[in-house]
């Protein structure tokens, strides 16, 4: 009998004109290793759901068809890890799952142990959650799901926000997981060459439906990205833009840091070294602990030089922010009247523009292809139309600094791409850009300067 069996498998979600998957048909054995790929908004993160019986009920939309699964547990990691920290604790949140399925006391925490250590999470089982960075919580979602001992194991971006030394500790440690345990695995990246060797079948999606189902390799070579540009070096005496010395923030040492002017910075590091905690203070979003930081005159137009001293709407008209976590930064209940949030804080037209607002809106939403999705809450999008959409809220208040954590994370090699050579059009028109990423292929097109931050300095 096969462990999972979908035939016609359909969801449409309450609200749109179109199902999310349609008529899927798939048949999964024990075992088996499995890559989801697919472009942004394809239907990977609704099947996983589907799979994972959280799709949600009649409220929310519809399921048709024949959905069939064989596993005394199942464990999903999601794109979102903020949604999957359950405990105030690191220990109490891995150990959560296993007290639920009734397990001995002495047989929890062994598994949370082991399981914390297989992710590579080097934390006292007593470290508060909130202090996880992004990419800690991946891994502690994941140490869950480990810890639980699931059968079939569903895995939605599980390295996007990790470090690359982190990513590998991840894939191993699933790698291992399924070896020992016969586990089956389905996996949705984006960063397909990591998990090649660990995958034994790949299915894609287009536009919810069912295109390709066989091996790795053809579907992982017609994916790749090329093409992209090549960062320019700026020079070591490069005027700032923006700029903190001494600088000290609720996570990391004090640092001393500069973005230079009319570039793009790319700002890397070991996950929980504090980088997000910097550019969010950088941007005017959390007070320092101590130190001083300052923009320079081009970009601050006669404001005090600290961002904090700046109203909302000259914030706004400064400094186009991305968070690591997109929903962070959502406030309305569609996709067009978020766009026009910023535009609302500083006025009727746009700074630097011509144009007005709405066509403003209107060409951003078609150059991030979400232009069907006006009408849609932005919280039901998938994870790359969300960070998407993150970008172009950013973008469309024309600000002269834009700072964006992990931009391209869940983003399909086509979209991948178009961000990319977004971010140097921006630069190319003399706004300063500065990126926290983990990504090589990211780095090597944008790092005109190139800042490595360290937990330790």
């Amino acid at each position: 009998m096969s462990q999972i069996l979908l035939r016609g498998a359909t969801w449409q979600h309450a609200g749109r004109r179109t199902p999310a998957i349609s008529d899927i048909d798939i048949r999964v054995e024990r075992g088996e290793r499995i890559l989801l790929a697919g472009d942004s908004g394809s239907g990977k993160s609704t099947l996983l759901s589907a799979l994972a019986g959280v799709l949600g009920g009649d409220d929310e939309g519809t399921l048709r068809g024949e959905l069939t699964i064989n596993a005394a547990a199942v464990g999903l990691v999601l794109q979102d890890p903020d949604s999957q920290v359950i405990a105030s604790r690191v220990g109490d949140d891995v150990a959560f799952g296993c007290e639920n399925l009734g397990l001995p006391r002495e047989e929890i925490w062994r598994r949370v142990h082991q399981a914390m250590e297989m992710v590579g999470l080097d934390l006292r089982l007593e470290h508060p959650t909130a202090r996880l960075s992004g990419g800690q919580k991946q891994r502690l979602a994941l140490a869950g799901v480990i810890a639980m001992g699931a059968e079939v194991i569903l895995l939605d971006e599980p390295t996007a926000n990790l470090d690359p030394q982190g990513a590998a500790d991840v894939v191993a440690a699933v790698d291992h997981v399924v070896k020992e345990t016969g586990a089956t695995l389905i996996v949705i990246e984006h960063n397909y060459t990591q998990w090649e060797h660990v995958l034994n079948r790949a299915i894609v999606l287009e536009h919810g439906k069912l295109i390709y189902d066989g091996e790795v390799a053809p579907a992982v070579a017609a994916r790749r990205i090329t093409g992209l540009p090549t960062a320019s070096p700026v020079p070591a005496d490069a005027p700032a833009a923006l700029w903190s010395h001494n600088l000290a923030t609720r996570f990391g040492p004090a640092r001393t840091l500069a973005i230079p002017q009319g570039a793009s910075t790319v700002i890397t590091g070991a996950n929980g070294s504090g980088k997000s905690t910097w550019l969010m203070t950088m941007a005017g979003l959390i007070s320092p602990v101590a130190g001083k930081l300052g923009y320079s005159e081009e970009i601050r137009r006669g404001l005090a030089t600290n961002p904090h001293a700046w109203s909302s709407a000259q914030l706004a008209q400064r400094i186009g922010f991305v968070f690591q976590n997109p929903e962070h930064q959502f406030v309305a209940r569609s996709v067009i009247e978020e766009m026009r949030v910023g535009p609302k804080v500083i006025g009727p037209l746009v700074r630097g523009s011509n144009q007005g607002v709405e066509e403003r809106i209107d060409k951003l939403l078609q150059r991030l292809r979400l232009e069907s999705l006006v009408e849609a809450n932005p919280f039901t999008l998938s994870g790359g139309e969300k960070r998407r959409l993150s970008v172009a809220t950013a973008l469309v208040t024309a600000p002269s600094v834009v700072l964006l954590d992990e931009p391209t994370f869940g983003q399909d090699p086509q979209t991948f791409k178009e961000l990319v050579f977004m971010i140097r059009e921006l630069v190319d028109e003399g706004i300063t850009v500065a990126s926290i990423t983990h990504d090589e292929l990211f780095i090597n097109a944008l790092a005109d300067a190139h800042l490595v931050v360290s937990a330790h300095a």
